[in-house]
C-alpha cells in the first residue's frame, strides 16, 4: 500500500507540471531541462563559422542549438529566427541538444543566415538608398528656390512700396520656379522623400503665387491711391444739395 500510494504522489506532481519532460533525438523521453540546468554542468568552447567571421562561443555542454542561437545574436547581430546552424553538414533544430549529436569541446559548428532573411534585408536596403538618393535631389532643388525665393521677396518689397520693377523680371523668375517643379515631379520618391518633396513643391507653388500677385500689381502700382482720390472727388457735398429756401410756389 506504502509502494502505492508513493506512486500515486509522483503521478500527482507530473500532472501539477513540477516535472516537465522532452523527447530527445532517439526517442529517448527524458525531464527537461532550463537554462538553469545546463549551466550548472561542463562547459565547452565551440568555434562558429560564419562566412569570413569566427567566433569562439563558450557554452554549457549541454545547451541546446536554440539556446546556441541565442548566445550569437549580441555576437553576429542575428536573431534566432534569422539563424541556420549546421554540424559535420547537416542542419540542426533548435531542440536538439550540442551533447547528443557529437558537438564537443573545439568543435566546428557552421552559421548560415536563412535565405529569406537575407533577401528581405537586401531589399530594405535597396529601399533605403533609393530614399536616400532621392531626399539628395530634392536637397537641390531646395537649394536652387532657396535662392529664387530671396529674390521673390526682395521685389515684393518693391513693388508693395509703389515702385514699378521690370515686367521680366518677374517673368523670368516665374519660369525658372515652374522649372524647379517640373524636375521634382520626376524624383521617385517614397517615405521621408515624399514628405520633402511635397513641402518643396508646396514652396514653390507659394512663391509663382506671390509672384502673379505681385504683377497685377505692378501693372499699375498707384491704382490704390487713385481709387481713393476717385471716390472723394464723386461724393456728392450734402450740404448744398440740402439747402431750404422760403420762397415756396403754390399749385392749384
Amino acid at each position: 500500500m506504502k509502494r502505492f500510494s508513493s506512486s500515486k504522489r509522483a503521478v500527482n506532481n507530473v500532472v501539477k507540471g513540477e516535472i516537465k519532460w522532452e523527447l530527445r533525438p532517439g526517442g529517448m523521453l527524458v525531464q527537461k531541462r532550463d537554462m538553469g540546468d545546463a549551466s550548472s554542468g561542463p562547459m565547452i568552447k565551440i568555434k562558429v563559422s560564419h562566412g569570413s567571421f569566427h567566433h569562439d562561443i563558450t557554452v554549457p555542454a549541454q545547451s541546446t542549438f536554440g539556446e546556441l542561437k541565442k548566445v550569437l545574436v549580441q555576437e553576429t547581430g542575428l536573431e534566432p529566427k534569422e539563424q541556420r546552424l549546421l554540424f559535420q553538414g547537416k542542419e540542426k533544430d533548435d531542440e536538439e541538444c550540442l551533447h547528443m549529436v557529437g558537438v564537443k569541446d573545439m568543435s566546428k559548428v557552421v552559421l548560415l543566415e536563412d535565405p529569406a532573411s537575407k533577401e528581405r534585408k537586401l531589399e530594405e536596403m535597396k529601399r533605403n538608398q533609393s530614399v536616400l538618393k532621392a531626399c539628395e535631389e530634392v536637397a537641390k532643388v531646395r537649394a536652387e528656390v532657396v535662392q529664387f525665393s530671396d529674390k521673390v521677396n526682395a521685389l515684393e518689397g518693391i513693388v508693395h512700396g509703389g515702385t514699378k520693377v521690370d515686367e521680366k523680371e518677374l517673368l523670368g523668375l516665374t519660369e525658372l520656379l515652374m522649372v524647379q517643379l517640373l524636375q521634382l515631379d520626376t524624383i521617385e520618391a517614397n517615405g521621408e522623400a515624399k514628405v520633402q518633396r511635397r513641402a518643396e513643391v508646396r514652396r514653390v507653388q507659394r512663391l509663382v503665387d506671390t509672384l502673379d500677385n505681385m504683377k497685377a500689381r505692378n501693372s499699375n502700382p498707384s491704382s490704390s491711391s487713385g481709387k481713393s482720390e476717385a471716390f472723394e472727388c464723386a461724393s456728392p457735398s450734402f450740404p448744398s444739395s440740402t439747402r431750404i429756401t422760403h420762397d415756396w410756389e403754390v399749385f392749384d
